[in-house]
């Protein structure tokens, strides 16, 4: 009987828990500075700096950093890719570009900056903490 709970509870945390931890948003990003609420603050009053959101269509429809580009790294009709983040930083990878998502347990914001990196831009900012340590901090969003 004790052998069986003990089954069920690993396929249980298999199944559920796991997948959650495995979420969890590296603290930093090689080639990327991670700031936080008060540096992206301090940048989006900077208006050179392009903020990326690569959120879901959904969760930036619910709340977005205002100004943002959404650029869902997941997505097919706003997908992230080299040419469309060119594109949205008018063609100049040395645009300084912030990339935030859903906070701590979403790595969205991090493989974005991967990937920004791998494709030749040079000027990333991470900030790990997201919208919702920017809508704790009582910073507008759209």
């Amino acid at each position: 009987m004790k052998r069986v709970i003990s089954t069920l509870f690993i396929a249980t945390f298999t199944l559920f828990a796991a997948p959650a931890l495995a979420a969890e948003a590296p603290m930093t990003v090689e080639g990327a500075v991670t700031v936080d609420v008060a540096k992206a603050e301090e940048l989006f009053n900077d208006d050179a700096v392009v903020f990326v959101d690569p959120r879901k269509k959904s969760d930036f429809d619910r709340a977005h950093i205002p100004g943002a580009v959404h650029l869902d790294i997941k997505g097919k009709s706003t997908n992230m890719t080299e040419a469309s983040l060119s594109e949205a930083v008018g063609g100049d990878k040395t645009t300084k570009i912030v990339f935030y998502c859903n906070g701590p347990s979403c790595p969205r914001s991090a493989n974005s900056c991967v990937k920004a990196k791998a494709w030749g831009f040079s000027n990333l900012f991470y900030f790990r903490d997201g919208i919702p340590a920017w809508e704790a901090a009582g910073l507008p969003v759209e």
